[in-house]
């Protein structure tokens, strides 16, 4: 066993599933689309350096550049902005829930559009899953915890993220990993910040518990979980390094609840055990299928 892998894969997973939780405490005191254009541009002119000094090079072909520009866009600007906008609302276990649907999604979408083939192991993870959010979500829909509305929004977001994955999944280029992450995140600050700028009133309530939320989102989150992804598929490739997202749904939960307070009831738990079940049973029949047999 890969002992290091197994530890960054974990704690990639960990990083990305707190961002929602430090994400809500962020909107809870300055406005979504301002905080996070702030955060793009901070987080990619960081990454951005830290890649020129590794020799990373910004020269793109148009065609390229063309892809990093629509990746900002959907993954930065629509995906996270309309998590950011809901987040005001809502908790941050119902955003993770419904964000660690996308290894799901993504799946379901080649199988159904791109025809990609998909064992009986990934139909019944497919399944699986979304019997697991159902169960969340009817609950909490049920008691009033959540409304249409903010499940709307995130939604949008979610399939804004899966349309980049799967029509520019071979558009991006394959090197100068650290420099492109750099270069979308600066995309999406461009995008946000007129549209903030426009629709919000720039106030922030500087508490400590603000300060350090938005610190955490820019060097954690933002920039080490980033960096810890590049090395896992390095080393082990993105199949299986894929597989990890698994954990999102038991690590985002937890520490929404540990850190915010948010109440996790015996349905909720059920229902996380089922969702991550399904993400495992899919990426392991996609792993089974990127793995020639010997």
């Amino acid at each position: 066993m890969d002992l290091k892998a197994v530890i960054a894969g974990v704690g990639f997973a960990l990083m990305w599933s707190s961002a929602f939780t430090s994400a809500r405490i962020v909107v809870m005191d300055a406005p979504p689309l301002a905080a996070l254009a702030v955060r793009f541009l901070i987080s990619g002119l960081v990454a951005v350096s830290i890649a020129a000094a590794l020799g990373q090079s910004a020269r793109l072909s148009r065609a390229h550049w063309g892809a990093v520009a629509m990746f900002g866009i959907c993954q930065n600007a629509l995906y996270l902005g309309l998590n950011f906008v809901a987040l005001q609302w809502y908790e941050a276990s119902v955003a993770v829930i419904i964000a660690s649907m996308l290894p799901l999604v993504v799946a379901a979408a080649s199988w159904l559009i791109f025809k990609e083939k998909l064992s009986w192991l990934g139909i019944g993870g497919l399944v699986t899953g979304c019997a697991g959010v159902i169960l969340i979500m009817g609950g909490r829909i049920g008691s009033g915890g959540v409304d249409l509305f903010g499940i709307a929004l995130m939604g949008a977001g979610l399939l804004s993220l899966v349309a980049a994955t799967l029509l520019l999944r071979d558009a991006l280029p394959r090197g100068n990993l650290l420099m492109i992450v750099g270069l979308q995140m600066l995309v999406g600050s461009a995008v946000l910040l007129p549209v903030a700028l426009a629709l919000e009133t720039w106030e922030v309530n500087w508490t400590w518990r603000f300060a350090a939320a938005f610190t955490y989102t820019i060097l954690v989150p933002g920039i080490a979980a980033t960096v810890t992804w590049f090395w896992l598929v390095r080393r082990v490739g993105p199949t299986r390094a894929a597989t990890y997202h698994f954990l999102n749904p038991f690590l985002g939960v937890a520490v929404a609840a540990f850190v915010l307070g948010e109440t996790i009831g015996l349905r909720d738990v059920a229902g996380v055990m089922i969702v991550a079940a399904g993400i495992l049973a899919v990426q392991i029949s996609r792993r089974a299928k990127a793995v020639p047999p010997a």
